[in-house]
């Protein structure tokens, strides 16, 4: 499959070099407003592509886009001083537009995969606007919160994260949820299956667990100024759920008529996904006070994407 990245920056230049190292995509277009830099990212990405695929990276306008089945959005503004969240949300909506315009009138049915922030709001605008089914709008949502956590419950029982199919659904930010109560390893509940090897998780593991997922991003922009590298990753697998036609269960957003008692919102929940996009929504099984948190960030996206009024 051909796939498009509108957007050469740090998150799409990692997603379009995760993407063709895995040889995921038969040709892959960076398209930027920022002609060198879409150019510099093809041409490093397709030098490293010998060592490992035979993908075809190169940079273009959005004419070049045609025939792509997947297009990446991982353009937008960036938060001027001052700025309040809305603002930056206003001058995005906007960018978005015209982006979505642009790919619209090269490729009229795409699977569009928005990763740009806020991913949740981003992804509302983008499904809004282009009038695509909302199967076929896919926002990365909490993919790389879900593999955080199951990064640091890995890092604590001592296995695999491919083993722990673990999930945070609602917003990618700070009122995601940690689905606790819904997490297995092997055939057992997380927490018995944890105490069968010796590695119990007490309220204090589960804690630092919680807080290590929500402040990841904070730590590492800290460190280096930018997370790219897992949202990259995280993009490829989406694809690679697509390309494969494999109906895997990933924690990705989608606008969704109704959820834990909020309408019309665009969050992350276990969805299925496959060479039509999201086909299945899934909820996990919650306690109560998951349930309720679920249901607060619901209502803030809610109040958040009604407050643009697209």
């Amino acid at each position: 499959m051909k796939i498009g990245i509108v957007g050469a920056g740090m998150v799409g230049s990692s997603a379009g070099f995760a993407l063709a190292i895995a040889g995921y995509a038969n040709e892959i277009v960076f398209v930027d407003k920022n002609e060198a830099l879409a150019v510099a990212q093809a041409e490093d990405i397709s030098h490293a592509v010998p060592f490992m695929s035979a993908t075809r990276v190169r940079a273009g306008g959005y004419a070049d886009l045609a025939g792509a089945g997947i297009v990446v959005l991982s353009a937008g503004v960036g938060q001027r001083p001052g700025e309040g969240r809305l603002e930056l949300l206003e001058r995005n909506a906007v960018v978005i537009r015209s982006i979505v315009s642009e790919i619209l009138a090269v490729v009229p049915d795409p699977i569009l995969l928005v990763a740009a922030n806020p991913v949740d709001v981003i992804t509302h605008i983008a499904a809004k606007i282009s009038g695509l089914p909302r199967n076929r709008v896919i926002g990365s949502g909490t993919i790389l919160d879900t593999a955080r956590f199951r990064s640091l419950l890995a890092r604590h029982i001592e296995i695999s994260p491919q083993s722990i199919p673990a999930f945070v659904i609602g917003e990618h930010g700070d009122s995601e949820v940690l689905a606790w109560s819904g997490a297995v390893a092997g055939s057992a509940d997380l927490i018995s299956f944890a105490a069968q090897l010796g590695k119990p998780i007490t309220e204090d593991v589960r804690k630092a667990i919680d807080h290590d997922v929500r402040n990841a991003a904070y730590k590492i922009i800290e460190g280096k100024g930018a997370t790219y590298y897992g949202i990259g990753a995280g993009i490829a697998r989406i694809v690679r759920a697509i390309t494969r036609d494999e109906g895997s269960v990933l924690s990705v957003a989608i606008h969704t008529d109704h959820v834990a008692g909020v309408d019309d919102v665009t969050l992350s929940l276990p969805r299925v996904v496959g060479a039509r996009g999201v086909t299945a929504d899934l909820l996990p099984d919650l306690e109560p006070s998951e349930q309720q948190a679920l249901t607060r960030s619901a209502q803030m996206l809610k109040e958040l994407s009604d407050s643009l009024h697209i």
